[in-house]
């Protein structure tokens, strides 16, 4: 016995038969909805001035679970670590608590 499978999106918007699947990010946080056109029209319409006056960010500095923090100078964050007492080498991975630690602090 055969078997067919069918997986019908739908649009989150208005629950018609969606079109395409669109991701993006906002504050840090990823995104992804079901669209038909029309919405996915409407969609690009109300954020492309934000888009035409933004600056694209390369892929590598993007992660699979959203944006990475931002990259520190690590003699700053070293130097940092030093005058808190911490214990960090001089060369090589600062370990991410001390990390966690500066970027709270900053």
């Amino acid at each position: 016995m055969a078997q067919r499978t069918q997986i019908l999106y739908l649009d989150d918007i208005d629950g018609s038969e969606a079109d395409g699947t669109v991701r993006f990010a906002l504050g840090g946080t990823d995104y992804e909805i079901d669209l038909n056109k029309k919405h996915a029209d409407q969609l690009a319409k109300a954020i492309g001035p934000f888009m035409d006056a933004a600056r694209k960010v390369p892929s590598s500095k993007r992660t699979a679970r959203g944006s990475r923090p931002a990259r520190h100078d690590l003699s700053d964050v070293r130097a940092w670590a030093r005058s808190q007492g911490l214990k960090v080498s001089d060369r090589g991975r600062i370990p991410a608590d001390v990390l966690a630690s500066y970027e709270s602090a900053h």
